[in-house]
C-alpha cells in the first residue's frame, strides 16, 4: 500500500455531487497521474463538510488548506500549484466577509469556530465507503468495550450521559433502552428511524452518507443492551446515496465479523436489514413507521403500549433516529461524564441543525446545547443574506414555531425552545428576513401538514384543513377579526385532541405567528395589505411618473392590458384590471414600478 504524503479530501455529499464534485475528483486524479505523483498523493471522496454554501470543497492534508467553490476546471491549478509547487491557490480560499482576508484553515473560520462535532465527527474526514478509515478513527472500539461487559452496565452508561432522543421528542435514550431490555420476549428489534421528512432538513441523510458505520455500530450496541439480534433501518427511498453507502458499510461490517453471528467472538448475534419509506412525513412517528415496515398503512396508534413493549410484529422494539445513534459510540469511548459535561442541565451534548433559508452560510452545523440562536444565526450562519433585516427563525420543522428578534438570546435546548413556543424537532432551522410574510409562512406549513396527514384522526384531518382555509382566506384579503379568535381556539383544540405528535404540534406555526406577528395578521384583515408584499391578492402595483421613461416594456408584458400610456410618456396602471402577476415589475429597467 502506498505511503501517501498528501491527501486531497473532496466532498461527496449529495449537495456537492449536484455541483459536479464527482467530476472534480476525476479531474484531480487525472492531473495527479499526469504529474507522475500517483504514489505520493491520493484523492479521497468524503462525506459532507457541512459548509454547503461554499461547496464543492476540497481540503488538502496535511496542511489543512480549505478550498471553497471548487469547479472541475480548477483541478489543474490545484495540482500544479499546490500539490507540485507547494503554493496555495489564493482565489479558492475562503474570504472572511468582515475583514476581506483569505483564510486557509477551517479552524479559523467563523462557521466552524463555535461548533463541536460529535455526531458529525467523521463527516468530511473519512471515506464512508471504506470501513478501514472508520476503524482507524476508533470505529467499533465502543462495540468491543460493550461486549466485554454486561447489558446493564452499558445501559447505565447511556443513562449517565443524559443523552435524549434527537428525533424531536427528547425522551431519555438510556431509559428507553432500559424499558426495552426489561420487556419480556425472546425476539426483539432495534429500529433506526432515518425517515427525515422536514422541509429543509438533511441531518440524518448527511450522517448516513458520511459516516454510516457509526450508526451500524450503535445499533449493534443497542441490540446487545436490549437483547435483540435483528436491526432495521427505515430510510426514505429518495435518499439513494445514503442507501448505497449504508449497504456498502453493512457488507463490509459483515465481512469483518462486526455484523452477523458471533460478533468479535462474543457469542452475540446481530444483523441489520433495510426497509424503504415512500416519503410520508407521518412515518417519522414511531408507531406509524413500524406499521409501514410491517406492510400496513403508515398510521400512528394510541400509546401505550409503547414500541418498547409491543412494536414491530408485536415484539419489543427500540426506535431511535440516526443522530441519536451517531452519539452512542463516542459516549462509550470518552465516557458518560464527558458527554454530560457538554450542554445544559437538562439537555446534554450537542445538536445537529440544517441551517437554511435567508442566511449567508447555509449548511450542516453541530453546536453544544445552550448555544443561543444569535450565535447560530450571526456567528456561525454569517447573518442574513443581502444585508436584510432578520425577521424570524423556524425551528422544529413544520411542527415548530417561528421565533423573533426577542428570542435571539434564547439558549437552544429542549425546554427553552418549547417555552418560547417552538420545539427542537429533528433539527431543521429555517431563517426568514424582512421580505417574508409570516401569515404565508404559517399557511405553507399548514399546507404541508394537511398533505402529509394520514387522516386517521378527525382533529388533524379536518381541523388542520379548516386552519389552512382560514389562513388562505386571510392572505386573499377576505379575513375578519373573528377569524383570529377562531384560529387560536381551533389550534388549541387540535393540540389537545390529535392522535399523534404530528397533529399535536401542527398548529405551532399558527400559534407562534399569532403571538409574535399579530400586527401582520391585522394588516391583512383590516388594511387589506401584506406588509412584506408577498400575498399576491393584496399587492397594489403603481408606476412612479418621475422614474418612468415611457419605454412601453411594462405595457407590452402586461397580460391583462392594465397599463396605459404613450411612448416616452409616464404610464399608469389600472388597478381594477390588474391581475397582480408582477410581469411589469420584472420587465421595468428603471425601477419605476413599485409594490404598495
Amino acid at each position: 500500500m502506498p505511503n501517501y504524503k498528501m491527501s486531497l479530501l473532496c466532498c461527496g455529499g449529495t449537495g456537492c455531487r449536484a455541483s459536479e464534485s464527482v467530476r472534480i475528483v476525476e479531474r484531480l486524479r487525472e492531473e495527479i497521474a499526469a504529474a507522475g505523483m500517483d504514489n505520493d498523493v491520493q484523492v479521497v471522496v468524503t462525506g459532507c463538510f457541512g459548509f454547503c454554501e461554499k461547496g464543492p470543497i476540497v481540503k488538502v492534508i496535511p496542511d489543512n488548506t480549505f478550498y471553497t467553490n471548487v469547479k472541475p476546471e480548477d483541478a489543474e491549478e490545484i495540482v500544479k500549484e499546490h500539490v507540485v509547487k507547494g503554493r496555495k491557490v489564493t482565489r479558492l480560499l475562503y474570504e472572511d466577509p468582515d475583514t476581506g482576508k483569505h483564510i486557509s484553515d477551517s479552524k479559523h473560520m467563523g462557521f466552524y469556530q463555535k461548533q463541536l462535532r460529535i455526531a458529525l465527527r467523521n463527516c468530511g474526514f473519512i471515506n464512508p465507503e471504506n470501513i478501514d478509515e472508520y476503524i482507524a478513527r476508533d470505529g467499533y472500539e465502543a462495540l468491543a468495550m460493550v461486549l466485554q461487559g454486561t447489558p446493564h452496565e452499558a445501559i447505565e452508561t447511556v443513562k449517565k450521559s443524559g443523552l435524549r432522543g434527537r428525533g424531536g421528542g427528547g425522551f431519555p435514550t438510556g431509559l428507553k433502552w432500559e424499558i426495552a431490555s426489561k420487556s419480556p420476549g425472546n425476539e426483539k428489534y432495534v429500529v433506526c428511524n432515518a425517515d427525515e421528512g422536514d422541509p429543509g432538513a438533511f441531518m440524518d441523510r448527511s450522517i448516513l452518507e458520511s459516516d454510516p458505520n457509526s450508526v451500524i455500530e450503535a445499533m449493534a450496541i443497542c441490540g446487545y443492551c436490549i437483547g435483540a439480534s435483528k436491526g432495521l433501518v427505515y430510510i426514505r427511498a429518495e435518499y439513494p446515496l445514503a442507501v448505497k453507502r449504508l449497504q456498502i458499510a453493512m457488507k463490509q461490517a459483515r465481512d469483518y465479523g462486526l455484523l452477523g453471528d458471533d460478533i468479535l467472538g462474543s457469542g452475540f448475534n446481530f444483523d441489520i436489514d433495510i426497509r424503504y419509506g415512500a416519503g410520508a412525513f407521518v412515518c417519522g412517528e414511531e408507531t406509524a413507521l413500524i406499521h409501514s415496515m410491517e406492510g400496513k398503512r403508515g398510521e400512528p396508534t394510541v400509546k401505550p403500549p409503547f414500541p418498547a413493549v409491543s412494536g414491530y410484529l408485536g415484539k419489543p422494539t427500540n426506535v431511535n433516529n440516526v443522530e441519536t445513534f451517531a452519539n452512542i459510540p463516542v459516549i462509550f469511548l470518552k465516557g458518560p461524564e464527558w458527554f454530560a459535561s457538554i450542554g445544559t442541565e437538562k439537555s446534554k451534548g450537542t445538536k445537529v441543525f440544517a441551517l437554511a433559508g435567508k442566511i449567508n452560510n447555509v449548511g450542516l452545523i453541530e453546536v453544544p446545547m445552550g448555544t443561543t440562536l444569535r450565535e447560530v444565526i450571526y456567528d456561525i450562519g454569517g447573518g442574513i443574506k443581502g444585508g436584510k433585516e432578520f425577521k424570524a427563525v423556524q425551528t422544529g420543522g413544520p411542527s415548530g414555531g417561528c421565533l423573533t428578534k426577542k428570542h435571539l438570546d434564547t439558549p437552544i435546548d429542549y425546554d427553552n425552545l418549547t417555552a418560547a413556543g417552538s420545539m427542537m424537532g429533528s433539527g431543521g432551522m429555517i431563517v426568514m428576513d424582512e421580505d417574508d410574510c409570516m401569515v404565508s409562512v404559517a399557511k405553507f406549513y399548514l399546507q404541508f401538514t394537511v398533505d402529509e396527514s394520514c387522516g386517521k384522526c378527525a382533529p388533524c384531518r379536518i381541523g388542520n384543513k379548516r386552519l389552512e382555509e382560514i389562513l388562505d382566506k386571510i392572505t386573499k384579503g377576505k379575513g375578519t377579526m373573528e377569524d383570529l379568535d377562531y384560529l387560536k381556539n381551533l389550534s388549541k383544540v387540535i393540540k389537545d385532541t390529535a392522535l399523534c405528535g404530528l397533529g399535536q404540534t401542527s398548529p405551532n406555526p399558527v400559534l407562534s405567528t399569532l403571538d409574535n406577528f399579530y400586527d401582520e395578521y391585522v394588516a391583512h384583515i383590516v388594511d387589506k395589505r401584506c406588509p412584506a408584499h408577498k400575498c399576491r391578492a393584496l399587492r397594489v402595483y403603481a408606476i412612479d411618473p418621475d422614474r418612468c421613461k415611457g419605454c412601453t416594456a411594462c405595457a407590452r408584458a402586461c397580460p391583462a392590458g392594465a397599463i396605459k400610456g404613450e411612448v416616452k410618456q409616464a404610464h399608469v396602471i389600472d388597478t381594477e384590471k390588474c391581475i397582480r402577476c408582477g410581469a411589469c415589475l420584472e420587465k421595468c429597467k428603471f425601477n419605476a414600478v413599485t409594490v404598495q
